[in-house]
């Protein structure tokens, strides 16, 4: 069965571009190391919550918009398999985040729908 990692991140409205050209070159990275799948989204409707909200889960500014990010792999395994190559990958050390990585949230999910 699939494996999906997960990402939510705060991104400042001015590192968009520079976003998008590290999020192309981490698509063709991942896929070149085996992820079936890699989608990066833009927040589009996610409201400030009075209780829960992806803007209050990584504390996002006024200035920020919120990215949900997903990369699907054949199974935890080929995951773990996977992000090791990626993680060794030099390209993937060559670029600083556009984005504060302390408010990242992230983790690995196993689907029981879908896929």
């Amino acid at each position: 069965m699939a494996y999906v990692d997960g990402f939510i991140i705060p991104l400042p409205k001015d590192k968009i571009e520079e976003y998008k050209r590290q999020a192309q070159l981490g698509e063709q990275v991942w896929r070149e190391h085996g992820a079936i799948g890699y989608v990066e989204c833009f927040g589009d409707d996610v409201p400030y919550g009075e209780l829960t909200s992806f803007p209050r889960a990584v504390q996002a500014k006024e200035d920020e918009i919120v990215v949900f990010s997903y990369v699907i792999y054949e199974s935890r395994e080929h995951r773990d398999q996977v992000l090791a190559k990626v993680m060794a990958d030099p390209r993937m050390k060559s670029e600083d985040m556009p984005f504060d990585g302390k408010r990242m949230i992230y983790g690995g999910f196993k689907p029981f729908l879908g896929l």
